[in-house]
Order: structure tokens, then C-alpha cells, then sequence
């Protein structure tokens, strides 16, 4: 569940974080109403828990405004006025309910559940897929109005699968979630689950399949039927493979977030016309420069990489303190106008799937069937495998000497040849025991089945089979990447990009928390305990994160340094600390030249992703990060 705490008082603040993230709540912070609105825009929040009294855009006209524009979440308002007209106004205004400080903690999580269950943010509601419908409650699953009887471990898989619909879980994450650490079974078993419950719900009435297998990586819940684009060329074939969605949940955060491109732009049309008229102030200029900067990331992540590359080349113009010569107010008008005229065309659209960015797999398939190994062919690369064909055991050998392939799919009969496939998986046996094999013959006796398992082999599959069931074959004995869940900290000033991180990121079981305001990223650094800190290397920052200090920045220190590097100077501080020091730290910059990427690896920075960002590239390095400081802390 996620929650977005709208409270101004730090101490109160971190008092809240921690009470929430201990009871196992993701947590956003926003110390304003302003930057409250423009995170409920981008994101979705199971619940809002807001003060009344916050700067900028009070409680009761934050909620007001929320609900004008049809937001239907909880919204609990926290408030220190014990008056009837306070309490009704709140209430009119949209809140669900109310709460009067100071309070008790026990008495606010009761609150919040309450209010999850009756706007249905909590699991214990009905859930549902299609003509399937899940009741917590009665413990009732049913598909029309036939009853499905599940065991409790199947109804715990669907129940699991429902609550997060865009999320992967492999085979130990779900061992994670429903098994204690003591009873947990093996992953296998977890697999015969997932085939028992897919079969169970098809003889229940429920048409299509309800999980994909996410080759490489584990099972998901599918597009529910309503929601799928059927077109004339579907065929069975075509729903057997890999589904690409049609709108990914990142192109669903561009649909909120065009109109906010358009106000940027305007921005900008605004310092041209002041621009060619000469009086462009430096409150203009700078609010322009931001603008643009916003623009070179949020436009090329959503489907506008060259309305990206429009936005760089101005900010490159207004990053200038002087004023700008002739040639480049003539450049710059042009540039905004080309710019509007890429708003005005359909975004390119990003198709982002997490087996897009795994490691292909290496299969050697031993088999003298050309008609089947063509086949197999045809469709590896659909499942992130890369095939080597060996016809007979001899050719087999040789490939097996030149390289080790991550698992075998053999034959146990060869024609032309008496030698038995059960020679080489037990020469593997002893030689190489740690290569997963998957026998795939027209053999069917407990003989040799006894034999295949005796020898090591990891599954044996009958022929003649689907090629779905063979590639998921092998997918079972393929190794598991490490996808084990982990929490993140955003830092961006841009809520489009936090927006679409976010959406990126959490299908892969990633906790997220996101910041817009880089004051309070000491304060949601200690209350979030994340793994790795992803940080836009140029936040704007008017000196606010220096408040507490007492500097006094003159305005061109501000133009010049924090423009540029507030991001450094945050990432300096966790650097310095002797308990976060360790910390991975990701730098996102749209400044690639030498002198920006130097400071930030010299303020500790572990790598930098350049905006636009890259769905795949950005997924690969968290989590190839995370898994490396892991097995290092594990190898101390």
C-alpha cells in the first residue's frame, strides 16, 4: 500500500514515516499542497494522509481541489482544531475522515485500515479479473456464478497475483510471501502450484490464461480480458508467445502529463517573445531555463526523444548568465517553435518488458528432429534463450567442449547411431553436474525414467509436446536471476519523471519511494533505509536545502553552482556519513561533457544513467547494482 503523508513539521514528519514503513507501508513525503497536487497527479497512492495547517495550499483546499478533479482515494486529514466548523469543513471539502492532534499511533493505523477497506485499497476487499472474483472475506472464488474450490496455498497464489497486478514474483519471492521460513517447500513446488491453480480455474469456467510466465524471470498477472486489443491476425500461435502490452504503464503516466508538457513549452514561447522584444527578465530567464531542463528528461522518457534534444539545446542557450547574442535569440525562437510542433505529434510508443534487459540464455539442444529444432528456433528469441543445435551425440560433445551452455534439452534415440542419449547425461553426470538438463524423448517407460533421474537430469518431457511447454521446460531449469525486493529513493525535481520511473520500476518488485523537495532528503533517506539512491544531478534549488545552516547565497552563487550541482552536494553528504557511506548511489544527468561527469564520480557517485532515460538500460544497472553490493556485504 502507498501512502502519501502531507505534514510540514519535520519532526512529525519522520514520526510518521517510520510508524507507516514499520507496518509495511511505502511512504512519499510532500511538505506543501502545491507539491502534494503535482505528486498525486503523477502517482497513485492508496491513501493521503494530509495536515490541515501546510504552506502553499492548506489541507481542506488540497482535498477540495482533489476531488473537483474526480481523485476517489482515502484521504485522512490530521488537524489540531477540535472545532465543529473545522471538522465540517474538512469533511465537506472531501476528506474521509479525521483525526485531532496529538494522537494515538495504534489509533492512526486503525484509521488508515479502516479507510483502505471501505475505498478498497486493502487487500481484505473483493478482487477481480475478468468474470473471476476473489472474496477475502467469504474465502469464495468464483468465476460467474460457478464456485472454483481452491486449496488455501492456491487461493493464497491468486489472492497474491490479484493484489499486485503489475508486479513479477519468481519462485522465491512467492516461497517469501506465503511459506514462513521454517515450512517453505522447494521452489519446484511452487511451479506445481501455479500449474494446479491455472488448471483448476480453467475447469472452472475462466477463459484464457490468467498468469504469464515471464521466461527468466517468474510469473505475472495478465491484462485482464477486458483491457487486451484483439486484432484479426490473432491466432492460437501468437497468444502462446511472450505478450508485449499494448500500453505500458509508463505511456499511461504520458497521458497525465501531456498538458503539463504544453505549460512548459508555454513557458519557454513566453522568454521567446520576450526575448525578440528585448525585455526578458531574469526571473523569466531562469524559470525558462528550468523548464527546459525539465524537458530534456520527462519529453525523450515518454515517447518524444527529439522534442529531448530541442529542450537540451535551449537549456544549453539560458544556462548563460549574460544575455543572449543576436544568432542565439534566433536560434532559440526557432528551436521553440520546433519544439511546439513536436507536441503536436503522437508520441513514439515504449514498449518496456523486463525480459528485455536479462541475459540471453545459452540451451544446447541434442536432438536429430530438424523439423522440431527449426522450430525452436524460430521462437527462442521470443524467450530470451540463444539456441545451439547439436543432430547427434558426437556433434554434441564438440559444442559441449567449446563451450558450457546453461542447460541441455537431449534426446535419448538417435537414428543411424545405436548409441543412447543416457551415455552423455551420464558423461555430463561426472563431468559436468552443474549443467541443467531437460530430456525431451518419445521414451516412455518408468525405465527410463528411473534411469533420466537417477542420472541428474532436471525434468524429463514426453514427446511429442507444444513448443510452449518445452521452452517452459527449460525455463524451469534455467538459472533464477536475483530479483529479490528492494527499495529505492528517487530524488527529481520533475514529477513526469518520477512518475515514470516509478511505474518502471515497481513491476520488478522494487519499493520506491519518490522526492521532489531535496531539503528533506536526509529526513526520507533515515525514515526510508533505501538500497540504492537514484539522483537527478541538477536539482533547482533556491538555497532551501541550506536554510538550517545559514548560509546566505547571493543570487549569482544560485545561478551558478546549485543550479547545476544541488545533486552533487547530496551526494557528497551521504558520502561523508560513516553509516551510509556505502550507499549505491546512480547519477541521471542530461549533461554528458567531461567536466560535469568528473565532479560526479569525485562526489561519489557509482555510475550515471544520461537522460532520456532508457527503460532497459536503467532496470539493468539498479538491479545489477544491488545484486553486487549484496553479494559483497555477503562475502564479508
Amino acid at each position: 500500500m502507498k501512502i502519501l503523508v502531507v505534514e510540514n513539521d519535520k519532526s512529525l514528519a519522520a514520526a510518521l514515516t517510520g510508524l507507516l514503513a514499520a507496518n509495511n507501508y511505502t511512504i512519499d513525503l510532500a511538505n506543501d499542497g502545491q507539491t502534494a497536487l503535482d505528486l498525486v497527479t503523477a502517482i497513485e497512492y492508496d491513501l493521503i494522509l494530509l495536515d490541515l495547517q501546510i504552506p502553499q495550499l492548506d489541507g481542506i483546499s488540497l482535498s477540495r481541489q482533489l476531488r473537483s478533479q474526480g481523485y476517489s482515494k482515502a484521504i485522512l486529514l490530521l488537524t489540531e482544531k477540535n472545532t465543529n466548523i473545522n471538522i465540517v469543513a474538512a469533511l465537506d471539502a472531501g476528506a474521509d475522515d479525521y483525526l485531532i492532534k496529538p494522537y494515538n499511533p495504534e489509533v492512526l493505523l486503525a484509521r488508515i485500515q479502516a479507510l483502505l477497506r471501505r475505498t478498497g485499497g486493502n487487500p481484505s476487499c473483493t478482487l477481480s479479473w475478468g468474470n473471476l472474483c476473489l472474496d477475502s472475506i467469504s474465502g469464495k472464488v468464483t468465476c460467474g456464478d460457478r464456485l472454483i474450490p481452491l486449496t488455501a496455498t492456491e487461493y493464497s497464489l491468486l489472492e497474491l497475483f490479484l493484489q499486485n497486478p503489475d508486479r513479477i514474483f519468481n519462485r522465491s519471492a512467492i516461497l517469501d510471501r506465503l511459506w514462513g521460513f521454517d515450512d517453505a517447500p522447494t521452489e519446484n513446488a511452487v511451479t506445481v502450484h501455479i500449474k494446479d491453480l491455472r488448471k483448476k480455474l480453467k475447469l472452472g469456467g475462466l477463459n484464457g490464461e490468467i498468469l504469464e510466465t515471464v521466461y527468466g524471470m517468474g510469473y505475472r498477472l495478465k491484462p485482464a480480458p477486458d483491457r487486451l486489443i484483439s486484432t484479426p491476425e490473432t491466432n492460437k500461435d501468437s497468444q502462446q508467445k511472450p505478450r508485449v502490452k499494448d500500453i505500458s504503464s509508463v505511456n499511461r503516466v504520458l497521458q497525465k502529463f501531456r498538458n503539463s508538457f504544453a505549460e512548459q513549452i508555454a513557458v519557454l514561447a513566453e522568454a521567446k517573445t520576450a526575448l525578440l522584444a528585448g525585455n526578458c527578465n531574469e526571473e523569466l530567464h531562469h524559470k525558462a531555463k528550468h523548464k527546459a531542463h525539465q524537458l530534456t528528461g520527462s519529453m525523450g522518457s515518454f515517447g518524444y526523444p527529439e522534442g529531448s534534444k530541442l529542450a537540451r539545446e535551449l537549456e544549453h542557450l539560458l544556462i548563460k548568465n549574460g544575455a543572449l547574442k543576436p544568432d542565439e535569440i534566433c536560434r532559440f525562437s526557432q528551436l521553440v517553435t520546433a519544439l511546439e510542433q513536436e507536441l503536436t505529434k503522437p508520441p513514439i510508443p515504449i514498449n518496456i518488458q523486463p525480459n528485455q534487459t536479462l541475459e540471453t540464455h545459452r540451451v544446447l539442444v541434442i536432438d536429430d528432429d530438424t523439423v522440431l529444432t527449426e522450430k525452436l528456433q524460430a521462437e527462442a528469441n521470443l524467450w530470451g534463450i540463444r539456441l545451439k543445435i547439436a543432430p547427434d551425440l558426437p556433434t554434441a560433445r564438440l559444442r559441449l567442449a567449446m563451450a558450457t551452455p546453461d542447460a541441455i534439452l537431449l534426446d535419448l534415440s538417435f537414428a543411424d547411431t545405436e548409441e543412447d542419449g543416457l551415455t552423455l547425461l551420464r558423461e555430463l553426470a561426472e563431468q559436468s553436474p552443474q549443467i541443467p538438463v531437460v530430456v525431451f524423448t518419445a521414451r516412455d517407460s518408468l525405465a527410463d525414467r528411473v534411469a533420466v533421474s537417477r542420472l541428474g537430469a532436471k525434468q524429463f518431457l514426453h514427446k511429442p509436446a507444444a513448443i510452449e511447454d518445452i521452452f517452459e521446460a527449460i525455463a524451469r531449469v534455467l538459472p533464477q536471476p536475483k530479483t529479490s525486493e528492494a527499495k529505492i529513493l528517487i530524488v527529481d525535481d520533475d514529477p513526469a519523471i518520477l512518475a515514470g520511473l516509478s511505474a518502471l520500476l515497481t513491476p520488478w518488485g522494487l519499493e520506491v519511494t519518490t522526492l521532489t523537495e531535496p531539503q528533506r532528503f536526509w529526513e526520507v533517506l533515515i525514515a526510508t533505509s533505501p538500497d540504492l539512491v537514484l539522483l537527478d544531478l541538477e536539482i533547482p534549488s533556491r538555497g532551501e536545502v541550506f536554510a538550517d545552516h545559514n548560509y546566505e547565497l547571493t543570487d549569482n552563487l544560485y545561478r551558478q553552482t546549485l543550479w547545476r550541482y544541488i545533486g552533487l552536494e547530496l551526494c557528497q553528504v551521504v558520502r561523508q556519513d560513516t553509516h551510509w557511506g556505502d550507499l549505491p548511489i546512480l547519477v541521471v544527468t542530461a549533461h554528458t561533457d567531461a567536466e560535469s561527469l568528473q565532479q560526479a564520480f569525485a562526489a561519489g557517485a557509482d555510475d550515471f544513467i544520461t537522460k532520456p532515460v532508457l527503460g532497459p538500460e536503467l532496470v539493468t544497472r539498479i538491479l545489477s547494482r544491488i545484486e553486487r553490493v549484496r553479494y559483497r556485504k555477503k562475502a564479508v
